[in-house]
């Protein structure tokens, strides 16, 4: 069978030089807050880490390699309903390649997908069945990476993302029926692709599984919602809601609230842009203290530049605004709210307190209130990985949607 042609001209990432000079200016202006016996982290990112970081951005770096590296893949612009939209192709190599959208969260940029990206398009490659080939499109978030800039007005809640993605795989590209998959927002942008067009989904694959209310309510910057921890917690339960209250607290509170009030910092900061994302990098990925063992230093980089040069930091940081802003609303009132055939991969640095373990973990879910959203069909749960597992559990996460969408084609 002959391959459809795509319908689109590549055009390779390319940062201008005079960008890379402002920000290696920048860099080497920065002016340090002096701080205080901040190097135990208690205070939140540690300065050392943050300084070496920030000289070997400026002075040893080499973004045109890393951009050689990313421009080995096919790259796209196109405007989708008035919105500027990037992507990232590697057509799938097999009999009859099924076309796949991945879809990142924040802080992520479209590259944290870059290890799974080969063996989802060309399994044969890694000994996998050329069957179960996709051809992969792998978009930055409208606000984010190089999918800017965005204009007056423009809304980013996951939502209208969905609805955006949905224009970009039927209306620009002419698929008439495709997978998804997501982590984080963009988990909710695939769980609402799952909600409003099921019959165009074939299935869909998920890093956690929330419902899609997340960001409804007056409180939508407050995960306990107001609610104190309960008495007579067991210590271990007691420190874990804790170590989830401070993981998640200031960063949901500041980018809902008044994401626009940092922006205006971090959009004139590299440094102080790399301190507010590498945060979560660290505390969010299964690290143990050492964000270099699970994000290389020149990865660090490479994707804190992606977050740079396309000048986003503000837009993308206010989807998290959007979705509270605009509520999610149902299209449908039938159950389950997620009809297309649903994956689910949980990993172990995000067991909810009192849980343990993958087996624990996937009974906690099905027992829970969440499950009923979901026409799950395949739900596996990994004893270690953090919050980017297409980049911290490649092999996990591209067998993990494989099962999802296998007899389904």
């Amino acid at each position: 069978m002959p391959t459809r042609a795509f319908p689109l001209t590549p055009e390779p990432v390319h940062v201008p030089d005079e960008v890379l000079d402002d920000l290696r200016r920048r860099l080497r202006a920065t002016r340090w807050s002096p701080g205080a016996a901040d190097e135990d982290g208690r205070y939140g990112v540690r300065r050392g880490l943050l300084q070496e970081l920030v000289t070997h951005w400026a002075d040893g770096f080499d973004w045109r390699a890393a951009e050689e590296r990313i421009n080995a893949y096919e790259h796209y612009r196109v405007d989708v309903d008035g919105v500027p939209v990037h992507f990232m192709r590697r057509p799938g190599t097999g009999p009859d390649p099924v076309p796949l959208i991945l879809s990142h969260g924040w802080p992520w940029t479209f590259w944290h997908w870059s290890r799974v990206v080969d063996a989802l398009a060309d399994p044969a490659a890694s000994g996998g069945d050329p069957a179960e080939s996709f051809d992969v499109i792998v978009p930055s978030l409208p606000g984010s990476g190089f999918s800017t800039p965005l204009g007056p007005g423009q809304v980013v809640s996951f939502s209208r993302i969905a609805d955006l993605w949905h224009e970009l795989m039927t209306g620009v590209l002419g698929h008439r029926r495709y997978v998804a998959a997501g982590c984080d927002v963009g988990a909710l942008v695939t769980g609402q692709l799952g909600h409003e067009h099921a019959d165009e989904l074939i299935a869909l694959h998920i890093g956690s599984a929330q419902k899609l209310t997340l960001f409804n309510g007056d409180r939508a910057w407050d995960l306990s919602g107001g609610r104190p921890i309960p008495e007579g917690l067991p210590p271990a339960v007691h420190e874990r809601v804790l170590e989830f209250d401070r993981r998640f607290a200031v960063h949901l509170a500041a980018h809902v609230l008044a994401p626009a009030t940092l922006a205006h910092a971090l959009a004139d900061s590299p440094a102080g842009m790399l301190s507010w994302v590498l945060e979560r990098w660290a505390n969010w990925s299964d690290c143990h203290g050492d964000v270099e063992s699970v994000f290389p230093r020149d990865d660090l980089l490479t994707h804190a530049t992606i977050v740079w040069a396309g000048g986003g930091i503000g837009t993308s940081m206010r989807t998290y605004a959007d979705n509270n802003r605009y509520p999610w609303t149902p299209s449908h009132d039938r159950w389950p709210v997620v009809e297309a055939p649903t994956g689910i991969t949980f990993v172990g640095h995000e067991d909810p307190p009192g849980v343990t373990g993958a087996e624990a973990r996937v009974e906690d879910f099905l027992r829970g209130e969440r499950a009923a959203w979901y026409h799950h069909v395949n739900v596996t749960a990994h004893e270690r990985g953090g919050h980017f597992i297409p980049w911290e559990l490649p092999r996990e996460w591209v067998d993990d949607l494989r099962r999802t969408v296998r007899g389904r084609r």
